[in-house]
């Protein structure tokens, strides 16, 4: 079967400013890695996944942020959460998927958990990140926000953010190129918008990232919020 043909992520996703939220069937993926941490909570069956060539199934599947892996089931009805490290850690979601069966008390759970506390230096220049545009942001502005030299602000983000300066903002605009797709602009406006050069390069960060292409992620996804 071909991926047109497979069965594809389908429901519903809210994006907040640290964490994104997933309702519904999930779809296959091929192999990738991501800066959020990712729970995966099935309701109708286990979840399979794939995590360093062993294939691991249960009705609730963490993976830690960078991890590589591929998602194996097909049509299991799930609730899926990706948590920033800069504000979640591990112990956190672990803690947060152990009581929660339902996507509306998953996201008052994630609204009201205490975030990790940031240098404020590095919280500047993340709030410089946040609010990205179509413009290319070099590491020596957001240094310049942040008051640090480039070399600062690269071991604050190292060791606090657990990401590199660049991928931290690479991270932001595949958010944003995801949010505009939903919101309805095509691939190449979405692409463009979250300052990619094009839809292809889009593409291929967000099959890196996610195993999927753009409009394998937002064919049968709806932009909204549970609850």
């Amino acid at each position: 079967m071909n991926r047109a043909a497979q069965p594809g992520w389908q429901g519903e996703i809210w994006l907040a400013e640290d964490h994104c939220l997933v309702t519904g069937r999930l779809g296959r993926t091929d192999s990738h890695q991501h800066y959020a941490h990712q729970l995966l909570i099935g309701l109708d069956a286990d979840v399979e996944v794939c995590l360093d060539g062993r294939t691991y199934g249960g009705p609730r599947i963490l993976i830690p942020s960078q991890q590589a892996h591929a998602i194996l089931s097909e049509s299991v009805q799930c609730i899926t959460l990706f948590a920033e490290p800069l504000a979640f850690c591990v112990a956190d979601l672990q803690c947060l998927g152990e009581s929660a069966n339902a996507v509306e008390q998953l996201a008052m759970r994630m609204r009201t958990w205490p975030r990790s506390a940031l240098d404020p230096r590095l919280a500047k220049a993340l709030g410089r990140v946040r609010a990205i545009g179509e413009k290319s942001l070099p590491a020596h502005e957001l240094a310049s926000v942040a008051s640090l030299s480039i070399s600062q602000l690269e071991r604050l983000c190292t060791s606090q953010l657990r990401v590199s300066v660049r991928r931290l903002v690479l991270w932001q605009r595949l958010r944003m190129a995801v949010q505009q797709a939903l919101a309805g602009a095509n691939l190449t406006q979405a692409a463009l918008a979250a300052g990619f050069a094009d839809s292809a390069h889009l593409s291929r960060s967000m099959r890196r990232h996610f195993g999927l292409t753009p409009s394998e992620i937002v064919r049968d996804l709806r932009l909204g919020a549970p609850g």
